[in-house]
């Protein structure tokens, strides 16, 4: 690596710092490339890893049983290849570096064998977790590890602003770093942004995830894919300041009630069985509480509309014994007693930026991997647990083939993003964003009616050209935030507009009236 006052170098640069980044620095630096890994976090709880509290799955040598659940949580649309590269490198992967290199302590039973766990669509009990908190058992020593590397140099609070192209190739970066403006070249750019959870309200995401790396492979003419299949999580705490309640927890027995107590109880029933509620998933899918995640997020939502809210009732699990992360998060909230209540969250964007096998997308030198790329392992829907893999198995493939480039990093014209007017409002970001946000919610959600996509995409339309007229004017990291969360927001939209079909996260309702696949069955 080399740095000068106007620009620095480095054979491989990685943008993001979750397990997809790191995983791709770690082996680009083990093929014997010089990595520099950029991030705008400032913390490892910036990143959306570090968020993750199921678990990361593993085949448990059954490479064939993980595909068929990754299929069919899809509703078909997962790309068959790409489930074969994700489950033939799974437990590889995993070993390799989860358990050899950083010595991740998964969970074990009494006997002192791993205790794993069982998620909503998987048929098996394969997930490798640390209490509920896995993300955050994973990515601080991996970020250590690679922080402490000698080929690898990791800088945080440093945000990728442009990618330096020509003719079809990417040269590198525009950094916020100071002076800001200042180039990163780099025989190959690897992409591993993350998430869109910004773009929303609600989120399970950290506040950042505003979609950067799809918005700046977009702009640079980058291919891509299924960005309208945004899933949504569908137990996240109902309050302000929602978070995650695992899968796992309705894996081990946690199971889903309305507000509605049935007729048929009596009194005694009631107080023996549990005060809430009636449970209704078994109404909506042969797998009842452990249905696939767009279906259950579905019917949290009618539920919640017809009986007034839904709980998540956590007394058949040692609640605070099993899961003491989330139980304290809920008695932070000063939420009492087994039932807690619950509604869809965005959680992760299946789609992204198209890439093949080994993390290339369609311009040269330029790869992505983790949530911001659409390897075609998700498909529609994804399956719980099998974003940390991905990122994992995505990250080791980009970096080992960006490396093997052997690239020299070569000095090209970048964008002038130097004097700018610094004394714009800075309510101007806040402002637009809270505008994004609502078009979202309302129109881009867990139901989209095909003429309010439309709407939706012309009040985008006019943000991003409001956008467009300020970032020209100045440069700010909360400016390209606000342009790049803007233009996945109408890269969605527009991709909405174009699938017709209601089919896994992305629902299609008209007139009121949704598919019929997606009402409850009528009664017999």
């Amino acid at each position: 690596m080399t740095d000068t006052p106007d620009h620095e170098t480095a054979d491989v640069l990685v943008v993001g710092s979750g397990i997809a980044g790191c995983a791709a620095a770690l082996q680009a630096a083990r093929e014997g490339a010089d990595v520099l890994l950029v991030t705008k976090a400032e913390r490892p709880d910036d990143a959306s890893t570090d968020w993750a509290q199921g678990g990361i799955s593993t085949t448990r040598g059954e490479p064939e049983s993980l595909k068929a659940d990754i299929i069919e949580a899809s509703d078909g649309t997962a790309d068959p290849d790409a489930v074969d590269v994700l489950v033939e490198n799974a437990d590889d992967a995993v070993e390799d570096v989860l358990l050899d290199t950083l010595g991740i302590e998964f969970d074990e039973t009494a006997e002192g064998d791993f205790d794993y766990t069982r998620e909503a669509a998987h048929s098996e009990y394969r997930i490798l977790h640390v209490d509920a908190a896995t993300g955050t058992h994973i990515l601080r020593p991996f970020l250590n590890h690679v922080d402490d590397h000698d080929r690898i140099e990791v800088r945080q609070d440093t945000a990728a602003l442009e990618l330096i192209t020509h003719e079809g190739r990417v040269y590198g970066v525009i950094s916020d770093e100071e002076p800001t403006g200042k180039p990163i070249y780099a025989g190959a750019t690897i992409l591993a942004t993350g998430g869109i959870g910004a773009l929303y309200t609600r989120s399970t995401n950290p506040d950042d995830a505003t979609g950067d790396g799809i918005a700046m492979a977009a702009l640079a003419g980058a291919d891509v894919e299924d960005l309208e299949y945004v899933q949504f999580h569908p137990t996240a705490y109902a309050g302000d300041d929602p978070f995650l309640l695992s899968e796992a927890l309705r894996g081990e027995g946690a199971v889903l009630r309305n507000g509605d107590v049935s007729e048929s109880k009596d009194s005694e029933a009631r107080e023996t069985e549990s005060p809430g509620g009636d449970r209704f998933m078994d109404d909506y899918h042969p797998q009842g509480d452990l249905a696939p995640r767009d279906v259950v997020a579905r019917a949290v939502e009618t539920e919640r509309e017809e009986t007034g809210e839904v709980v998540l009732d956590v007394s058949p699990l040692e609640f605070e014994a099993e899961y003491p992360a989330i139980a304290e998060k809920c008695r932070d909230r000063g939420i009492e007693g087994d039932e807690i209540p619950v509604a869809p969250c965005e959680h992760f964007l299946c789609g992204g930026i198209d890439v093949d096998d080994r993390g290339r997308t369609s311009l040269d030198r330029l790869y992505a991997a983790g949530e911001c790329a659409r390897t075609g392992v998700h498909g529609a829907n994804r399956l719980a647990s099998t974003s940390l893999l991905e990122g994992l198995v995505w990250g080791l493939r980009a970096g080992k083939d960006a490396a093997g480039l052997e690239a020299e990093p070569e000095v090209v014209e970048a964008p002038d993003l130097l004097d700018r007017d610094p004394d714009l409002p800075d309510r101007f970001a806040a402002e637009k964003f809270t505008r994004l946000r609502r078009t979202m919610d309302e129109y881009l959600g867990l139901e989209r009616d095909p003429e309010e996509i439309a709407r939706a995409s012309a009040v985008l339309r006019r943000l991003k050209g409001e956008v467009d007229a300020y970032t020209r004017t100045r440069t700010a990291r909360d400016l390209y935030e606000l342009r790049n969360a803007s233009v996945v927001a109408l890269l969605i939209a527009r991709a909405a507009s174009e699938n017709a079909e209601s089919i896994g996260c992305h629902y299609v309702v008209s007139d009121g009236n949704a598919e019929p696949s997606a009402e409850r069955p009528a009664d017999d």
